[in-house]
């Protein structure tokens, strides 16, 4: 049986329409097929401290600066998403009080990231030393670690860290990316 032109584009344009997979039989009629299930990204929760692990990798040096990442891993059981910059500053004195500046954000894309149980996503981080200063400008002290702030949160996670950063809060050590 020959089937006209027309009544296979409106079958398409039905199928099209109501969401399902067009599959033609060899003899030439038109059988529908739901389609895939997917979770759709919009259906997805942005990511809370809650839900994800903070750690430090360190990376390279170069004159007077250290570069790693701050790396975040979704260690909850749904996935999340993660957009932008988050916050970032050095922390001492063994009880979290913040010393200098925080973290400067470095321009960069800011993708919406979608991450599944255990994937991660990584802020660049750059570290100056205190050495291009001097001692009564810097005010050097020591660091425990970083405060670090998922996007969108104002509950931090304490990530070990240490080294030596500057109680002046007119100059700023640290610079990082977005989360990508």
């Amino acid at each position: 049986m020959r089937v006209p032109v027309w009544s296979g584009i409106a079958t398409v344009v039905a199928g099209s329409v109501l969401g399902g997979v067009l599959a033609m039989a060899p003899d030439g009629t038109a059988a529908t097929q739901p389609a895939a299930t997917t979770t759709s990204d919009r259906a997805v929760a942005e990511c809370t401290r809650a839900d994800l692990s903070a750690a430090y990798k360190g990376g390279d040096a170069a004159m007077s600066h250290v570069y790693g990442r701050i790396v975040l891993r979704n260690t909850s059981d749904a996935a999340c998403w993660v957009k932008g910059y988050g916050g970032l500053s050095y922390v001492g004195g063994g009880d979290g009080t913040q010393v200098g500046a925080p973290a400067d954000r470095t321009p960069s894309a800011t993708p919406r990231t979608v991450l599944q149980p255990g994937e991660k996503v990584r802020s660049a981080v750059a570290e100056t030393s205190t050495g291009p200063y001097s001692a009564q400008q810097c005010r050097p002290t020591p660091v425990d670690g970083f405060r670090v702030y998922v996007p969108d949160e104002t509950r931090s996670i304490y990530v070990p860290h240490k080294t030596t950063g500057c109680a002046n809060a007119t100059i700023h050590l640290l610079a990082h990316k977005a989360y990508r």
